[in-house]
């Protein structure tokens, strides 16, 4: 059993993993940290840097949590979080969500509302606090 926090390295990834680090030690269990990218552009903002996985396990680890981050090239990114939580057996995934435009909503697609509508388990969408 685990929490998985769909992780990027910007507001939205930290409001997610802090209510995920949350979750888990309330709840005493392990946390899983998904972090990838698609691989389709020579930089990715939402892919953190090693350093960055470095900070975010010793953190963790620190505060008592037992966790495991999977940062890893994938062809579909929110189909990632999904597998990594059904092969964890997660209780809950959390995600930080953003606001899209009506024109970016029909554009591409959300891997936040690809969770929401795909998990087999409860999702826990939060924004970064105001």
């Amino acid at each position: 059993m685990s929490i998985v926090v769909a992780y990027t390295p910007d507001a939205y990834g930290e409001a997610a993993l802090d209510h995920g680090a949350a979750e888990a030690l309330q709840r005493d269990t392990a946390l899983v940290v998904v972090n990838a990218t698609k691989g389709d552009a020579l930089v990715d903002p939402r892919y953190a840097h090693e350093d960055q996985i470095a900070a975010i396990t010793s953190k963790l680890e620190s505060a008592g949590l037992d966790v495991t981050v999977r940062h890893e090239v994938v062809p579909d990114v929110a189909q990632a979080v999904l597998e990594v939580a059904r092969e964890t057996e997660a209780t809950m995934i959390v995600v930080g969500v953003r606001h899209r435009s009506p024109v970016g909503k029909a554009l591409m697609g959300s891997v936040g509302q690809r969770i929401l509508l795909d998990a087999r388990c409860p999702v826990l969408a939060v924004k970064p606090d105001a």
